[in-house]
């Protein structure tokens, strides 16, 4: 019997947030969050509308209109980020988020990354970067770690 490879828990929640990521409505970028303590997911997200608004999947893109490019001017769309739309729905349950790592598909904007460090977020992991870099001394001051690791395999391995 071949023995299989068994993913480190990096990779693991990495390769999460890329399924969460499928979810999202944005048509630039599939964003996944996932938020975990102690090995255990306390929440995720990824990008889209807000609860029950129209997406840019049925509206087309707000910002791909007014030729926007990406990495600015945040606030021209209908989108709540990954890591944002986590967040809330930590709240929303009542999960505190404090002390917890966050994996998610690209690396943070500076609003996200504000918003990360005031949810008390020690460690960010990351396959992949977003034009937005200004997060890199806010983290640094804040002491989060950030971490940037090779793309998970996007093939699920199963047992015979």
């Amino acid at each position: 019997m071949e023995k299989t490879t068994r993913p480190d828990l990096d990779e693991y929640f990495l390769k999460i947030a890329s399924v969460v990521a499928e979810r999202s409505t944005c048509l630039r970028h599939h964003v996944g969050a996932v938020i975990v303590k102690d090995k255990h997911i306390l929440s995720t997200g990824y990008n889209g509308a807000a609860a029950g608004l129209k997406d840019c999947l049925e509206l087309g893109c707000l910002r791909d209109q007014l030729h926007i490019a990406s990495g600015t001017r945040h606030e021209i769309c209908r989108a709540i980020h990954a890591e944002q739309n986590a967040i809330i729905q930590a709240a929303i349950h009542g999960v505190s988020i404090a002390g917890a790592t966050i994996y998610v598909t690209h690396s943070p904007c500076i609003l996200c990354a504000k918003m990360l460090v005031n949810a008390g977020i020690k460690r960010f992991v990351t396959f992949g970067s977003y034009a937005d870099d200004a997060f890199k001394d806010l983290f640094q001051e804040a002491g989060i770690k950030f971490e940037v690791h090779e793309k998970p395999p996007s093939i699920i391995t199963w047992l015979p």
